[in-house]
């Protein structure tokens, strides 16, 4: 998102005069503050006699009690440098009296921490809250989707789109998923065909060596030495890069569920932003390609991919969904468990003698008993003790994307330790 609004209104108001809300995108100081003005002056007509100066319209609305929402505030910042201490000064000297509000909001995480969260920024622990806004959870994101979607139509739409409002609004309600990816993702001129690209030169100074090491995670690389390996990144050096990513929510660590983060030395990196691990996977460096095939592109290029794309988006909807469907069981800790070969895609722990684990599927075939088999082989070099000690219970838990063969539900008939559980199973749990 590129606009700010700068919405002003007396704490007593009951609600906020259209007319004190303004948009703007990325202008000139003069142009900034003429603009501020006129969205104040619907609610605070004096402020036209202000002098066109940032302390002294500031000072103007502080001295009357005003709440300032000021939206993405970087773009202020970078037409005056000094509003910071502009505010600082105001809030340390001039408002003894009085009990303005100012609220600053910015998309830009690296500027916002820069501007006012960091030790040396004149606003650095002078705010009275801060607020990190996350995305939208995957319940509340299936709400942006059309009434008739199926379990699978969500599942598929969050694997890309992920829970930021502003990617979930582009969604075009009566078009598939396939054609809403190629309209705004896929197409040159589409409103999210550069979005990862806009936020990461918006964030960074130098990108290019972050670009390398997103597209080798989103390609598969997730251990330091395979990211070191695929980038030529050294890896002594590697470390910096991944944690300026992970500050920024676009990385993530992951270890095994049963291991502590920081002792783990068998981390995983992964892309945290689904819009970026399908760009990346995708569309990185192949633009080209894409505009070859035209309006076929997502049909012919992206559409046979999509199973092994949204995998493990659909794993991690199944260990969240896990709490829900084994709520009878007291869950303490659910994730992923991986060593060497083996890998258990969803493992619960528990403060008792129960270890939960799963398998999961999506595929266009049912689940076959070989997932099964493969579990409990798995299983059998994941090292957990009850923490009080005795011998563990273990409950298997299979998930599906399109049903299962009959040699399974035959077994999951006879056995009290395997549930099966179908995609909508997983959808229905997530949205309780």
């Amino acid at each position: 998102m590129v606009s700010w609004e700068c919405p002003i209104k007396p704490r007593e108001a009951s609600g906020l005069d259209p007319e004190a809300v303004h948009q703007a995108r990325q202008k000139t100081r003069e142009l900034q503050v003429e603009q501020f003005v006129d969205a104040a002056t619907a609610t605070f007509p004096g402020i036209e006699d202000i002098r066109p100066d940032w302390e002294r319209l500031f000072r103007y609305l502080g001295e009357r009690d005003a709440i300032v929402v000021l939206d993405e505030f970087p773009y202020l910042i970078e037409q005056d440098e000094s509003l910071p201490s502009v505010l600082q000064a105001l809030f340390d000297h001039e408002f003894d009296d009085a009990a303005p509000t100012f609220v600053l909001v910015g998309s830009s995480i690296s500027m916002m921490e820069e501007a006012t969260l960091l030790g040396d920024s004149p606003l650095y622990g002078r705010t009275s809250l801060t607020l990190d806004v996350r995305e939208l959870s995957f319940d509340a994101a299936t709400a942006f989707l059309p009434d008739d979607a199926t379990a699978d139509d969500a599942v598929r739409a969050w694997s890309v789109f992920g829970g930021v409002p502003y990617y979930l609004e582009e969604l075009d309600d009566d078009r598939s998923l396939g054609e809403n990816v190629q309209r705004t993702v896929l197409t040159r001129h589409g409103s999210l065909h550069n979005e990862p690209e806009y936020v990461l030169r918006m964030e960074l100074t130098e990108p290019t060596r972050y670009f390398s090491i997103l597209e080798a995670i989103a390609g598969g690389a997730t251990s330091r030495n395979e990211i070191a390996g695929a980038t030529g990144i050294d890896y002594n050096q590697l470390s910096t890069y991944l944690d300026r990513l992970s500050r920024l929510r676009l990385v993530e660590r992951h270890v095994p569920v049963t291991e502590k983060p920081e002792r783990s030395k068998r981390s995983q990196y992964r892309l945290r932003d689904p819009l970026f691990r399908f760009w990346f996977r995708f569309l990185y460096g192949s633009a080209d390609r894409y505009d070859q095939f035209g309006d076929d592109a997502y049909t012919r290029l992206v559409e046979p991919e999509m199973a092994d794309f949204v995998a493990p988006a659909f794993e991690e909807l199944c260990g969240n969904a896990l709490w829900t469907l084994y709520d009878e069981t007291p869950l303490v800790d659910v994730g992923q468990w991986w060593y060497q070969d083996h890998e258990i895609d969803v493992v619960g722990l528990t403060d008792g003698e129960t270890l939960v684990v799963g398998e999961c599927k999506y595929q266009e075939a049912p689940l076959d008993y070989g997932a099964l088999a493969s579990l409990e082989s798995h299983l059998e070099e994941l090292r957990w003790t009850p923490p009080g000690g005795g011998e563990r219970t273990v409950e298997y838990a299979l998930f599906s994307r399109n049903g299962f063969t009959e040699p399974v539900r035959e077994a999951a008939a006879e056995r009290e330790d395997l549930r099966l559980f179908g995609i909508d199973d997983v959808v229905a749990a997530l949205r309780e």
